[in-house]
């Protein structure tokens, strides 16, 4: 579950009362530092040394001293000063800056970063607050907008508003050429762009039609082109953008993704050998199993269990987890690690993986194949009858996998379905050992109550020559929560062991809700008739319990959707803040270091913190664990929000022929300019844009996920199921507009449902109201604004 620039730099802490200067000594009329660095930090406008003055009540010669300090603090670093003369906390945003759109996080909510910073480390994240007053389309990546930001309570990041939207001048476009007989035009791939782009004669850098590009303003334009085309330049083509591939390779460079290995990186990896046994503990006699999709086309991870034969530990259980030791192929400030630090993680794709680590490594050396000798880090973990751990052991070994089992094979195998694939000694010796230690841990887990959100997920099925045949709902398998919960445990043990070794550790860190998402939340509880305690201090358990009762009300979709986007993105910190969703005091990622940059990280703590080898993790990035938890927090939400915007592609081009089909699907968001509507038979979710939903003056209830017409009360609602015909398409950018048929009609045990009228949802005073016209808001054809959040794999936890 989220932040990446998650964690931006903290801004300096006043100093304590205890510390010299915290407070004014008796008869100094100038403030200590402490009072002007809190005065400026608070400020909500820019602040001048004049500012300062006029507040303290700072006059005549006094005010060299006061300059004195502000210099003081300046030279410190503790405060910064613009050309304008305005002051700040250092690594502080000014009150009024420019910013740009970067996208969304998992929720939806649009995020920016300033166009200006000087700081230390990555930019403070800037949420973009909804503008009440402003109508059109909402913001798109890489626009610009003048804001007024303020500090959150968390004190790391900020909520913009909108002062004024300005033109935006993107330094690379991606998009299609299509060539004129006086030049052409790139009409860009990202959802929502407003207008095409024109391409001087000479500037098309041998493009053909078709093709996909990446360009760059130009400076000069032809006497020819249409009014309000800005000019480009074509810069790099990227081949057919029909041909294969054609919609990862869209995401991978409009995400900007690494794909080239470094030359050095590249000799490393095919140089690497395999390891002997040496110091190594031997696990070759454990029968180690890999549990894995059935397209995983990389094993990083094994496991085992047996009864635990010690009588103080009656119906008590041994479990190994063993992961592949990336940490001893890839060395720190190598160039092999660094160019997995760039990467941060990898990124998967229907058709194709962007690796963290070279294919020598990632498929071969590091993969835990079956029959082959592999260098591994592993963990054994002794629990009770009630899953409990009572302690754990790491060690680095050797270790030989005994078979590679897909989660049906697994399943079928425990359940007494094998048909030969497993064979019956794996099934009674490994296979069924593990399903029952698993009950076992599923005791804990129960007893724990992690935030128990089953979303389902699609899978995309392509052909050799990589069109989509089929679209499928993923079977979620008993197989695949025992592998969950076994990572689970062996990342605790993990974080457990560098914390009682003091050693730093990179945390997988999710907070709590806020307190702004949960009083949201609550509001739309009500609505349904469910209650949500009022609490300083909320658990996983509250949300099961509401997700509980509204199964019992047959609204459980529509309560889980909600509840998920209540939910704060996780992100990777060495400050342990614990695992809201898991309900964990600490958690770290220890078990996938193959995909994962964090992974190798907390391994390379191990190491140290264990004594296990000289490639353990160095003292210079023990001291920049906070800068590379930002980086790989970054990069990981890069990778998922390629990944998101390939799927929405792959759906699009799938649906293109059946324009004009009538589809049955579900409410799955609600935005002033009108309904996205997810389709039960794909997943695929489209826009149904306010201006074609009827005469009427619509009203969006921000707090119901509502639009209400205000004449004749018809209300648009999340969660309500809908028909509707689909009516364009638009396959490059993932885009699909539809219309409603008839009314939604309400879930069962709705208020409203079963004849009743439907509870009408109050709309706040001065919300945005959006007025229906025959061709609907601007920018809402292409499916401009902010989509449903496309849920994500667990693998991500």
């Amino acid at each position: 579950m989220a932040n990446n620039s998650d964690t931006p730099p903290a801004k300096p802490r006043a100093p304590r009362a205890d510390q010299p200067d915290s407070s004014r000594a008796p008869g100094d009329p100038v403030p200590s530092k402490a009072e002007i660095l809190a005065y400026v930090a608070q400020a909500d406008a820019r602040v001048t040394k004049r500012d300062i003055a006029r507040h303290f009540k700072v006059k005549g010669a006094d005010k060299v001293e006061l300059k004195a300090r502000l210099r003081a603090l300046k030279d410190e670093g503790a405060l910064e000063q613009d050309p304008a003369k305005s002051l700040r906390t250092a690594n502080a945003l000014p009150s009024v800056t420019v910013v740009e759109i970067t996208g969304t996080d998992v929720d939806g909510d649009p995020l920016a970063a300033p166009t200006h910073w000087d700081g230390d480390g990555a930019p403070p994240r800037i949420y973009l607050a909804p503008d009440k007053r402003r109508r059109g389309p909402a913001l798109a990546k890489g626009d610009r907008a003048l804001v007024r930001l303020s500090l959150n309570r968390d004190q790391r990041t900020y909520t913009a508003r909108i002062i004024k939207v300005l033109d935006s001048q993107p330094n690379r476009i991606l998009g299609v050429f299509r060539g004129g007989d006086l030049g052409g035009r790139v009409e860009p791939i990202q959802k929502g762009a407003k207008k095409d782009f024109w391409v001087d004669r000479g500037d098309d850098g041998g493009a053909e039609d078709g093709e996909l590009v990446l360009a760059e303003p130009a400076g000069r334009g032809h006497k020819h082109r249409p009014m309000g085309l800005k000019p480009v330049r074509v810069i790099e083509r990227l081949g057919d953008v029909s041909g294969p591939r054609a919609i990862s390779r869209i995401a991978i460079h409009a995400h900007a993704l690494p794909t080239v290995f470094p030359k050095a990186a590249i000799e490393q990896a095919e140089q690497a050998q395999p390891v002997s046994l040496g110091r190594r503990t031997d696990l070759r006699d454990v029968a180690l199993i890999t549990i894995d999709p059935r397209d995983a086309r990389d094993h990083d991870d094994a496991i085992h269990a047996e009864p635990d034969t010690d009588p103080a530990n009656p119906d008590g259980w041994v479990l190994t987890v063993a992961i592949a030791d990336v940490g001893h192929y890839v060395r720190p400030d190598s160039a092999l690690d660094k160019a997995a630090r760039e990467r941060g993680n990898s990124a998967y794709f229907p058709d194709q993986v962007v690796p963290m680590l070279p294919e020598a490594l990632s498929t071969d050396l590091c993969s835990l194949m079956p029959g082959q000798d592999r260098a591994c880090m592993a963990v054994r973990i002794w629990i009770d009858r009630d899953g409990h751990k009572r302690r754990h052991r790491f060690m680095r070994a050797l270790m030989r996998s005994a078979a590679n089992l897909t989660y049906e094979d697994a399943q079928f195998a425990a359940d007494g379905h094998d048909d030969g694939t497993v064979g019956e000694a794996l099934t009674e010796t490994v296979v069924k050992p593990l399903f029952a230690a698993h009950q076992t841990l599923a005791r804990a887990r129960a007893a724990r109550q992690p935030l128990d959100l089953d979303m389902p997920e699609k899978k995309i099925e392509l052909d050799d020559a990589g069109r989509v045949v089929a679209i499928r709902e993923r079977e979620r398998l008993p197989a695949h929560r025992l592998v969950e919960d076994f990572m689970v445990l062996a990342n605790v043990c993990a974080a457990e062991t560098l914390e009682q070794k003091r050693t730093p550790c990179m945390y997988r860190v999710h907070e709590e809700p806020s307190v702004d998402k949960l009083d949201s939340l609550r509001e739309f509880l009500e609505s349904l008739d469910l209650a949500f305690p009022k609490a300083q201090t909320v658990r996983p358990a509250v949300f099961n319990r509401v997700l509980d009762r509204a199964r019992a009300a047959e609204v459980e979709h529509l309560v889980s959707e909600v509840v998920l986007r209540s939910q704060t993105q996780a992100y990777y910190s060495p400050e342990n803040r614990g695992h809201f969703g898991l309900a964990l005091a600490r958690y770290a990622h220890f078990t996938s270091p193959i995909r994962r940059y964090a992974d190798l990280l907390v391994h390379r703590g191990l190491i140290r913190a264990l004594g296990l080898g000289g490639d353990g993790l160095t003292d210079a990035d023990a001291e920049q664990m906070e800068r590379i938890g930002e980086h790989i927090s970054t990069t990981e939400r890069r990778a998922m929000l390629a990944e998101r915007d390939t799927v929405d592609r792959y759906l699009a081009t799938y649906l293109a022929g059946r324009v004009g089909e009538i589809f049955a699907g579900r409410i799955a968001g609600v935005t002033r300019f009108g309904l996205f509507v997810e389709l039960d038979e794909t997943g695929a979710s489209g826009l149904v844009p306010v201006g074609s939903l009827g005469d009427d003056y619509y009203v969006f209830d921000e707090n119901a996920r509502a639009l209400v017409g205000r004449r004749f009360g018809q209300t648009y609602r999340l969660g309500d199921r809908a028909d509707v015909r689909l009516v364009e398409v638009a396959p490059v950018k993932g885009g699909l507009r539809m219309e409603l048929l008839g009314e939604p009609s309400l879930p069962a045990g709705r208020p409203g449902a079963n004849g009743r009228p439907p509870r009408k949802a109050k709309a706040k005073p001065g919300r945005t109201k959006a007025k229906a016209s025959a061709k609907g808001p601007k920018g809402a054809k292409g499916g401009r604004g902010k989509p449903p959040r496309r849920k994500t794999a667990g693998k991500r936890r």
